[in-house]
């Protein structure tokens, strides 16, 4: 996240360490951009790398390996990745013996044409051919270039224990589903990451299970689209209405799984993340408000306000839709916390269209949201069948528009938490001062107070006693 809870404009990379004592004789060092999804990953590459002796580093000149797990959601991302890649040049003069690995969404859009364009990169694997890296890292020890993108139709990691990275032993994510069925035309993921699957729920009890029992306080199911989770045996979702009865008469649902989790675990605090408005049914929201476990908090990406941009976008759901899923999530879940996705100048858009999000950000009023401004992706429909003909400029004053008003309607929440007792989970020391902590609230609020005799990992009772549009800070009231 970034230091400005209202907006993330920045794919900002990190070092990945793994608390594991068990000594390796190579060292791995990854850097992840961009969502969740990729984070997770490179906790399995981790792993799978793991069982060939690699053990992870934060150093990168010390490195033997390294790999850089990348995001094409746009082009600033690839960017980044592309400006990093210079700096493992510099390293890789110095160290010639090191090896670069391109990972994830970048990788599998540019495929072999990465190695022609990067003369540093040794090897480039999508996202769903982790488990090959071993024979990857022969063939480049060989001294041959490897590259394997190739999706898969049922490759979900579920038997793959993720090695915990940059791991605060309290916070956990755990991947329940791959891929996007929803081929939104500015959006490049179902291009990188294949169509949707989802995981044994078996499997996903067991990972919960583990980090339960060596006392993780918070998990987050995770998939690019969790509401579209259903798991009849395996397989792809689009292939559902071919399965047997008894398969479908022993499926299983998202609510049905957030359901069992939240049951067997009533003591960890779930979350979950991203939703898409299309998918989400009521009765997620019904078993939301029936375990207290279950954080009120939802990531409702709608894109844009206008119903016309939404068919241009094929988001199927309009204006209208999205706003009765929003009439429903407060009335079945008061005080729910709410966040958005919004995208400013794409195709066509108008001024009209352009108001249109701004009232419906005024009627939603969300707490915070993540905003950008249309950045076109080669190989999606909008690039290949609409012109990008919204001015830079244009798009530039209209994303300053909608990031002005988020930030009045978060400031306005946020000021009304001030008096209220909130319970806190501590994850992190204060990035702004080593005398406070950095806890979360169940509606996904960054909260600061001062560190007493707390620890990471404990519960603590605040007081909110002054906020920021992004941050609350307290006092604790009570251990």
């Amino acid at each position: 996240m970034s230091k400005e809870k209202v907006i993330i404009e920045k794919n900002q990379g990190q070092a990945l360490m793994t608390s594991s004592s068990v000594k390796k004789e190579k060292k791995l060092y990854i850097e992840s951009y961009g969502c969740q999804m990729n984070m997770n990953d490179s906790e399995i590459v981790a792993s799978i790398l793991e069982k060939e002796g690699y053990g992870t580093t934060n150093l990168l000149h010390e490195a033997d390996l390294v790999l850089v797990n990348t995001c094409s959601i746009r082009e600033k991302a690839e960017q980044t990745i592309r400006k990093r890649l210079q700096k493992y040049n510099a390293v890789k003069k110095i160290n010639p013996k090191m090896k670069v690995g391109v990972l994830g969404c970048m990788a599998e859009r540019l495929k072999e044409k990465f190695l022609e364009e990067e003369k540093i990169v040794d090897l480039v694997v999508g996202p769903d051919a982790y488990r090959d890296l071993p024979n990857l890292l022969r063939e480049i020890n060989e001294g041959r270039d490897a590259v394997n993108v190739i999706l898969s139709k049922d490759e979900t990691y579920g038997d793959v224990a993720p090695v915990r990275l940059n791991n605060n032993g309290v916070s956990a994510f755990v991947s329940i589903t791959r891929g996007c069925d929803n081929m939104c035309t500015f959006c490049v993921v179902p291009f990188t990451r294949g169509r949707e699957r989802s995981r044994d729920p078996q499997s996903v009890m067991q990972e919960i299970d583990d980090l339960y029992n060596n006392n993780y306080k918070e998990i987050t199911l995770l998939g690019q689209n969790v509401d579209s989770y259903l798991w009849y045996g395996g397989g792809l979702k689009k292939d559902y209405k071919k399965a047997s009865d008894i398969a479908k008469a022993t499926a299983v649902s998202f609510s049905q799984l957030l359901d069992m989790v939240a049951i067997k675990y009533p003591t960890l605090r779930i979350r979950f993340y991203t939703s898409n408005p299309q998918d989400m049914e009521e009765e997620v929201l019904h078993i939301m408000a029936k375990h207290d476990n279950i954080c009120k908090y939802l990531h409702l990406p709608v894109q844009s306000g206008s119903s016309s941009v939404l068919k241009r976008m094929n988001r199927q759901h309009t204006r209208e839709e999205y706003m009765e899923l929003i009439d429903k999530v407060k009335r079945i879940i008061p005080g729910c916390a709410l966040s958005q996705d919004m995208i400013t100048g794409f195709c066509g858009e108008t001024e009209e269209e352009h108001e249109d999000t701004l009232s419906l950000m005024k009627y939603v009023r969300y707490d915070y949201g993540f905003m950008f401004a249309y950045s076109e992706r080669p190989g999606t429909l909008a690039a290949k069948k609409m012109p990008d003909d919204v001015p830079l400029d244009i798009k530039k004053r209209r994303l300053a528009e909608v990031i002005k008003l988020q930030r009045e309607i978060s400031l306005e929440i946020t000021q009304s938490y001030i008096g209220k007792t909130l319970e806190v989970l501590i994850e992190n020391e204060s990035k702004k001062s080593k005398d406070e902590w950095m806890g979360r609230n169940q509606h996904n609020y960054a909260v600061v107070f001062p560190k007493g005799d707390f620890k990471i990992g404990d519960f603590a009772m605040v007081k909110i006693i002054d906020c920021t549009s992004a941050t609350l800070k307290g006092i604790v009231v009570e251990k």
